[in-house]
């Protein structure tokens, strides 16, 4: 027996490298407390503070070694070559045709570098990990060969593949081990009362906290005080270690902060010249100039939703956990939460070319998402987006009135919410109104009753208090939720920009003079960036239209960050880009043609014949990207033959 002193924190990482060492792990059967680990050449007695404890240490035992495999590695395998060196020469040449300073054009070089410099010191102490471990796994090969020329069965030094389960923690002791289950238990018992032989150990602060050095593993530990042991098959385990690799890799990415600066002053328009043609008109089939636009699109206005998906995620961990309410209490901030971008926003999105697309891909959040405009009449933009745990889908259809001092958006369509474990949500959107368009301060508000409808215990209700002209406290959301005998169990209120929160039960009163112990807090809106402009952007809508010149090879044809006139309005190119909107808008008119064609959209279908059923995203866009295969995407953009359009078919 062997001495094994684990004193302080336990760190994850450091807690793999030990696992390199272990053939095998056991429960005692005699001690609820005790339990066994073998390496190839000791046994490690060890005693938990309580049953809880050891099976905290064998849940993490498991999954750890599920997610990384003892496997023979060879010098042969791509990992990172060491002579990785980074140009500046097309940044330089690129600043200097926009102009910029030799001075600054050098300064951004140095960062660069200075950049590149740190990552490449991560990436040789990787590269010295990763010949450690070599070294570790060969020692254990040649102690194999020992092993089986000794006539001893390979297999036993494997911790052999088993289904986990929380409910029964006896399923463990069905590891193999170095000597048999009846073996050791006599060993235990018979050396019990030999101090100089046996030694059991307190792991009371041996395992109390895990600090993960690359990121979380998704189904590996929770985020809660328990670990909940997951399903990991073993045919899993390299993607998911792949996956915690590249959440390394993207920790660190940088976002814009800002829009670039315009290059042109901004000339207003007259609106009354507008007025008296269009009152009562769908907005989306009036001509307006590019002075009432903002530099996205209402694919990316889908996106924005997703600005606080980590609502999401805790709503996930909740539910594993079993707490239900809490879960759908997440779900309905959610719900509340893409209202908080809208404060301040005046200038209406660009209504997307039949057959444009979005993507948006945070490694940062754990979210991807994927928007397209399937149809052009009526306007319907489908959207799927998938999370940590959950997934998310649905379409947008916006019926627009313009009713010259107001516009009205009422929205058509239903979102869907789904987690991993099968709950599942739906809801749709309440009336939007842009106010004073003429004279005053322009505002916007929404007004209706959101109902979140629930496939299992719960469901929720929210009212958006219409604004009226005396109400000094606008924005109001008020809410409850209800279980499924109709019994109302919590009651939610706050407001749609600010942030919401909760109370438990039923308040007859007024919410907000809750007692402050009964009240918490569900969410709370992120505050406006440093660097606003007219269309006081949020922090999270600045980075939506970003083009790097890596990403821009990436792209399909169709990506909204790839339209003309939206890039040369977010450029501050007023002049270009009205002129692009007006060519875009006549070849829009053009491509409806295709639709009444038989066009069918590249990445959605709809559900059945029957015109109501919803569009679902088919899959398969993440995997062309990757492949760079954009067959059958449309030039979006470009130009297009009308004489072309009678012979498109789906």
């Amino acid at each position: 027996m062997v001495f094994l002193n684990l004193k302080g924190v336990f760190h994850i990482d450091s807690f793999n490298w030990v696992l390199l060492w272990v053939s095998s792990f056991r429960e005692s059967k005699s001690d609820d407390r005790r339990f066994y680990i073998f390496t190839a050449t000791k046994t490690l007695h060890l005693r938990t503070e309580s049953k809880k404890d050891r099976v905290i240490w064998i849940q993490a035992l498991a999954s750890s070694r599920s997610l990384f495999p003892l496997r023979i590695l060879n010098d042969n395998l791509p990992f990172v070559p060491n002579d990785l060196s980074v140009s500046t020469q097309k940044l330089e040449k690129r600043l200097l045709e926009e102009g910029i300073s030799d001075a600054v054009v050098k300064d951004c070089e140095q960062i660069i570098l200075s950049e590149f410099s740190e990552m490449q010191g991560q990436l040789k102490v990787l590269l010295e990990q990763r010949s450690c471990l070599i070294d570790t796994l060969r020692e254990f090969e040649a102690a194999n060969i020992e092993i089986e020329a000794n006539g001893i069965h390979n297999g036993e030094y494997q911790l052999m593949k088993h289904d986990f389960s929380t409910e029964c923690s006896g399923k463990y002791s069905e590891c193999a081990t170095t000597e048999s289950s009846d073996d050791v238990e006599k060993q235990d018992l018979d050396d019990g009362s030999d101090v100089d032989e046996s030694f059991f150990y307190d792991t009371n602060e041996s395992f109390t906290e895990f600090t993960l050095g690359y990121g979380s593993v998704k189904g590996a530990f929770d985020s809660s005080d328990t670990l909940k042991v997951r399903d990991s098959r073993q045919d899993n385990a390299e993607k998911m270690h792949d996956e915690q690799i590249e959440n390394f890799v993207h920790s660190n990415v940088q976002r814009r902060k800002k829009l670039p600066d315009p290059v042109e002053k901004e000339k207003r328009v007259s609106l009354w010249s507008m007025i008296k043609d269009n009152v009562g008109k769908d907005l989306a089939r009036v001509c307006l100039p590019v002075y009432f636009n903002e530099p996205i699109s209402s694919l990316q206005k889908c996106c924005e939703d997703m600005e606080y998906s980590h609502l999401l995620d805790q709503a996930y961990e909740h539910g594993i956990q079993g707490n239900n309410l809490l879960r759908v209490l997440k779900v309905a901030s959610f719900a509340v939460s893409g209202y908080a971008s809208s404060e301040g926003r005046h200038c209406k999105p660009f209504n997307p070319l039949l057959g444009e697309t979005y993507e948006a891909d945070f490694p940062e959040k754990g979210i991807r998402f994927f928007s397209e405009k399937v149809s052009h009449h009526p306007t319907v933009i489908a959207c799927h987006c998938v999370g940590r745990g959950w997934k998310f889908w649905g379409e947008s259809n916006l019926r627009s009135k313009f009713w010259g001092r107001s516009i009205q958006l009422d929205p058509v369509g239903v979102l869907n919410l789904e987690f991993d474990d099968g709950e599942r949500f739906q809801w749709s959107k309440v009336t939007t109104n842009i106010y004073n368009l003429i004279l005053g301060k322009v505002y916007c508000d929404h007004h209706g009753t959101m109902h979140i409808r629930g496939n299992r215990e719960y469901s929720c209700t929210l009212k958006f208090k219409e604004p009226s002209i005396l109400d000094r406290n606008p924005h109001q959301v008020h809410g409850f939720i209800e279980d499924g005998n109709g019994r109302k169990v919590a009651t939610l209120f706050g407001k749609w920009d600010e942030g919401m929160y909760y109370v438990e039960g039923e308040s007859n009163g007024n919410p907000n003079r809750s007692s402050s112990s009964d009240v918490s807090m569900l969410w709370k809106s992120e505050k406006p960036p440093p660097n606003l402009t007219r269309y006081n952007l949020t922090s999270f809508a600045i980075t939506l239209n970003e083009l790097t010149a890596d990403l821009k090879e990436r792209l399909p044809p169709t990506d909204s960050r790839l339209r003309p006139d939206q890039r040369h309005l977010e450029n501050g190119e007023y002049e270009k880009a009205n002129a692009e909107k007006q060519r875009l808008e006549r070849r829009q008119r053009i491509s409806r043609k295709l639709q009444d064609n038989g066009w069918k959209p590249r990445w959605f279908h709809r559900e059945g014949e029957d015109t109501d059923e919803a569009y679902k995203y088919m899959g398969g866009y993440w995997e062309a990207r990757k492949e760079r295969k954009w067959d059958g995407c449309l030039d979006v953009f470009g130009e297009l033959n009308e004489n072309l359009v009678g012979d498109s078919g789906s």
